[in-house]
């Protein structure tokens, strides 16, 4: 497993250990947890962008449709 080292200012990081403490978690463990929920929630934003950018030039397909495609009975 890798290690990432993270520069904090002494206030940054009592309140960094005090959170994770209040959500009973390691340090590390809800350091990492709110990283990727960070990440996640900006990706998903990204996709819902994208859509709302695009959809008037998207073609969306009902599920009999798609059966149809595929021959699928």
């Amino acid at each position: 497993m890798a290690t990432l080292t993270i520069r904090l200012s002494e206030e940054d990081k009592e309140l960094f250990k005090n959170v994770s403490k209040e959500k009973n978690k390691v340090l590390s463990d809800w350091a990492r947890e709110t990283l990727l929920k960070s990440i996640e929630e900006e990706y998903d934003k990204k996709i819902i962008d994208d859509y709302l950018l695009n959809k008037d030039s998207m073609k969306f397909y009902t599920s009999e449709e798609v059966k149809k495609e595929l021959e699928i009975n």
